[in-house]
């Protein structure tokens, strides 16, 4: 999960959030390198004493400033649109998990499972032992190294499901099924929040997703 200090991204707990922090550190060199060699010729300006007044034209230098701009997009171009099919690839899921916005609180369905529903609320809790305002009464429970399918929609107003360190953020729209899925790759719990203005308690509706191994997934099914 995040904290104060942490200006990067959170670590990544599923490959694709992997893919995107890699693109994230692919484009901020590409930037690093454009602002330095502005500000390299800047300075150049600023303290060259070397003018040409009468200079109107330079067809070498706006070839130049045309090709190099474009190259540079193609170099990131390419890595984002094979992210964006990567994002929206579905590779056969092993659960479907059903996600339904509320004002304000999360309910989900297990939709592979009998009568596995379950609504989650923020608990309101100040021991310090707790997450303030990310712990939540119910979890959902998923298995780890297994690719996980999720619906999401909402009942009232525009919700927004983000898990921040698994790469996801869909909107829940009423009367609207949205789709996406995620692979988890290691134990844990995985923190997130609604990102959409949903109303008065719209800071108040997080969510918790706590990661297991498969064989303490079905003891968590037959013993619900």
């Amino acid at each position: 999960m995040a904290t104060w200090s942490n200006l990067n991204y959170q670590n990544g707990a599923s490959p694709l959030m992997e893919q995107i922090i890699f693109f994230h550190d692919h484009n901020l060199i590409i930037l690093i390198m454009i602002t330095i060699l502005v500000s390299y010729i800047m300075l150049n300006l600023f303290f060259n004493s070397y003018i040409n007044r009468f200079l109107l034209e330079n067809q070498m230098i706006e070839l130049i400033w045309t090709i190099l701009p474009a190259i540079t997009l193609i170099f990131i171009a390419l890595p984002s649109l094979r992210l964006l099919y990567l994002l929206d690839e579905l590779n056969n899921p092993l659960i479907t998990l059903k996600s339904i916005g509320h004002q304000w609180y999360w309910s989900y369905e297990y939709s592979d499972f009998n009568n596995v529903e379950f609504d989650s609320y923020m608990i309101n809790s100040n021991n310090m032992n707790n997450f303030r305002l990310l712990n939540v009464d119910n979890r959902v429970t998923l298995p780890m190294n297994n690719q996980i399918r999720i619906l999401i929609t909402a009942t009232d107003v525009i919700h927004s499901w983000t898990v921040p360190s698994l790469g996801i953020k869909v909107d829940a729209n009423p009367g609207r099924l949205n789709q996406t899925s995620f692979f988890l790759n290691r134990p844990g719990l995985f923190f997130g929040q609604c990102s959409e203005i949903c109303g008065a308690n719209h800071s108040f509706m997080p969510i918790v997703i706590e990661s297991i191994t498969i064989k303490n997934f079905i003891n968590w099914i037959n013993n619900y």
